[in-house]
């Protein structure tokens, strides 16, 4: 933990700290501690002052707000990197870890001159924290825009039989497509399966005997074959859904499938960009925004 502490001064800056020094550090070895240089700021009438005052507190308040979102984001992206044993994105203030850079800390004239009227400083300062919480809430958005593609399309192709992609399932094997013949896919629950085996022959006229077949299962449902004349296929529908059977609309196409596992891979590549994006920013941010709030004049 630190504490910043404004001491009166004590005939000059070097004897106020060796005092401090001494008393907290070499003889009781109560705290180690470090000088916070600041320059000589233009601090105005006593008026302005008093209106700064209460606009610090509200700056305050914004730049707490902002340092806890990054924060939390950070974590968030460092947690899923650690999950996936990756280094996690280095937090660096200045180039240096915060701590380092807390104890070294040495106000930025080039950014925040000295001379400059207090209420332009902190107006500057204002304006770094916002655009950043603004970037933050860009950037989050388009990264959960694409993780929820991601999920989308994992579903898709991960769960249940009744909604799931069937070009990763079904096989050019599993299907007769002739002018005649036509091949149907049916999800049927574990529990009806024997309903579904004694009676689909009977749906309809033209059914082929015996052409279901089990393609695949999952927790709760089994995916049919049936195959049956062209021409009598919206009636065996019609039947099917009738009876609680859900028919799902498939024609195989190997191009398709090709195209689909393409989309999914770049789908899954970009939201990885995006996540290391968004690792990489919320931790320079964070150390942008740490920076902005050690040079606020409080």
């Amino acid at each position: 933990m630190y504490w910043l502490c404004a001491l009166p001064l004590l005939d000059s800056k070097d004897r106020t700290w060796n005092l401090l020094q001494q008393k907290t550090t070499y003889d009781t070895d109560m705290s180690i501690n470090y000088r916070f240089e600041l320059p000589e700021l233009r601090i105005g009438t006593l008026d302005s002052l008093m209106v700064l005052s209460d606009d610090l507190v509200k700056v305050n308040g914004l730049m707490e707000a902002v340092v806890n979102k990054i924060r939390r984001q950070l974590f968030e992206m460092q947690t899923l990197t650690a999950n996936e044993d990756k280094d996690p994105q280095e937090v660096l203030v200045e180039g240096m870890p915060p701590d380092n850079y807390l104890e070294r800390f040495s106000w930025d004239e080039a950014k925040y001159p000295p001379r400059r009227p207090l209420q332009e400083t902190i107006s500057t300062l204002t304006e770094t924290v916002q655009r950043l919480e603004d970037d933050l809430k860009v950037r989050v958005s388009e990264y959960n825009q694409v993780k929820g593609q991601v999920n989308q399309q994992s579903r898709k192709q991960t769960g249940s039989l009744a909604v799931r992609d069937l070009a990763g399932v079904v096989t050019s094997k599993d299907i007769i497509s002739t002018e005649n013949l036509v091949t149907l896919f049916v999800v049927v629950s574990k529990h009806t399966k024997l309903e579904w085996q004694s009676s689909y022959e009977k749906f309809c006229e033209f059914v082929v005997p015996r052409s279901s077949k089990v393609v695949a299962e999952d927790t709760d449902n089994a995916l049919f074959t049936v195959t049956l004349f062209r021409r009598v296929a919206d009636t065996f529908k019609t039947a099917a859904r009738t009876r609680g059977f859900q028919v799902r609309e498939y024609e195989y196409d190997p191009d398709h499938q090709q195209e689909s596992q393409a989309a999914s891979q770049s789908l899954q590549s970009d939201a990885q960009a995006k996540r290391s994006q968004l690792e990489e920013w919320s931790a320079t941010a964070y150390g942008e925004v740490g920076c902005a709030c050690c040079n606020l004049p409080d």
